[in-house]
């Protein structure tokens, strides 16, 4: 998208598709591999002593939280661990794509 666009919604909607591309594309994991490094530097900061373990712990976090909202949302019926961690994913991505594109 280009011109009179990039103010407007179309740049909303781009942001969107790219990262709904992302979910899909990579998967769960590659998705979760994806939030956890950008949220554990947000909270520990760039010492990698301190960020790798952390990215662990959130990766972690993320999916079994998801799996329990999954779980327990509709139960007896279960959510695919995938939608839920999305669900929970994609807002923190699009954030990251909306704060870097106006940086």
């Amino acid at each position: 998208m280009g011109g009179a666009q990039d103010h407007g919604c179309g740049r909303n909607a781009e942001t969107w598709l790219l990262a709904a591309g992302t979910a899909a594309t990579v998967g769960t994991v590659g998705f979760v591999g994806l939030v956890a490094p950008h949220l554990a530097r947000r909270i520990v900061g760039g010492a990698t002593t301190r960020l790798i373990p952390m990215t662990a712990v959130l990766g972690a976090l993320l999916v079994v939280t998801a799996d329990g909202v999954g779980r327990a949302l509709l139960a007896p019926l279960e959510i695919p661990v995938g939608v839920v961690t999305a669900l929970i994913g994609a807002p923190y991505l699009v954030w990251l794509l909306r704060r870097s594109a106006t940086a």
